[in-house]
C-alpha cells in the first residue's frame, strides 16, 4: 500500500518504475489505472500522473485504444540529464559500486567566473570542493563546487563527502534547480591526471550554477565525466503539430 504525502504521485511513479524494472509486468502491459489505482490505495487522478511522467522520461508508451505498454528503449536510459541527482546514485545506476574520495576542500579568492554566475564580489572569499567518484580504485567523475566562504561555515572534509545540496540543506538553504551547459572538452594535464586519463581526452564536462528557491545563485559547480565509463542517454520525441 502507498502512503499518503505531499508527494504521492512520485511515490507511485517510483512503484510503477520499480516493477518495470523488475519485469513485474507481463508481457510489458502496464495494469489499468483503475487496477492500479485500487491495488495501490490512491486516486486515478495519481495513477494518471505518475503514468504521464513516465511516459514523459520515456519508460512507457501509451497506444490509443491498446493501453499502456513498457518502452524497453526507455530503460537504457540510466540517469536523466533534467533531474538533479548525486553522483554515487549515478555511478549505481551504471551498474557500479561507487566510493568517494575528497580531494580537498580550500579557501581562495574568487575568480571572474564567480563575479559572473554568483555575483559575489572580486577577490572575496570562496571555499572550493573537490571530489572523485571512483568504481573501486578507477576514476569516474571528477567535480569542483564552489560558493561564498559565509555560506560554507563547517565545510570540512568530513561534511563534504555528501552531495552539495545536502549540506547547503543542513543549514537551510535548499537547491531548487541548476543551470547547466554540457560542453565536450579536450582534458589538460590537470584534469587528466586525477582521472587517470591521457591529457588531451575528449570527456564530457557539465558547467553548473545552482540556485536557491527564490532563484539566488548559490553555488559553481564543474564536473568532468569520463566518456569511456558513463554515457547520457535521452528520448527526443516528436512534438504534435
Amino acid at each position: 500500500m502507498i502512503s499518503r504525502g505531499p508527494t504521492l504521485t512520485e511515490q507511485v511513479r517510483r512503484h510503477i518504475k520499480q516493477r518495470i524494472a523488475e519485469h513485474d509486468f507481463a508481457d510489458g502491459r502496464i495494469p489499468p489505472e483503475a487496477d492500479l489505482a485500487d491495488e495501490l490505495g490512491v486516486s486515478r487522478t495519481t495513477v494518471r500522473d505518475a503514468l504521464s511522467r513516465l511516459e514523459h522520461e520515456g519508460v512507457v508508451i501509451r497506444r490509443q485504444g491498446s493501453g499502456t505498454f513498457v518502452n524497453e528503449h526507455g530503460l537504457q536510459i540510466h540517469s536523466r540529464v533534467d533531474e538533479v541527482w548525486s553522483y554515487e546514485a549515478l555511478l549505481e545506476a551504471h551498474g557500479y559500486t561507487p566510493a568517494v574520495s575528497v580531494l580537498g576542500v580550500t579557501t581562495e579568492d574568487a575568480d571572474l567566473a564567480d563575479v559572473a554566475a554568483l555575483g559575489v564580489a572580486p577577490n572575496s572569499s570562496m571555499v572550493m570542493v573537490e571530489k572523485l567518484f571512483l568504481e573501486g580504485a578507477v576514476p569516474v567523475v571528477l567535480t569542483e563546487n564552489r560558493l561564498a566562504a559565509e555560506r560554507a561555515t563547517g565545510l570540512d572534509d568530513a561534511a563534504a563527502a555528501v552531495p552539495i545540496y545536502e549540506f547547503l540543506a543542513r543549514s537551510g538553504t535548499n537547491l531548487a534547480y541548476y543551470l547547466s551547459e554540457l560542453v565536450p572538452v579536450a582534458v589538460d594535464d590537470h584534469i587528466a591526471t586525477k582521472l587517470e586519463i591521457a591529457p588531451g581526452t575528449a570527456v564530457l564536462r557539465f558547467d553548473e550554477t545552482g540556485y536557491d528557491q527564490e532563484s539566488a545563485a548559490v553555488v559553481r559547480a564543474t564536473s568532468w565525466f569520463r566518456d569511456d565509463l558513463v554515457r547520457f542517454r535521452l528520448i527526443r520525441k516528436q512534438t504534435g503539430t
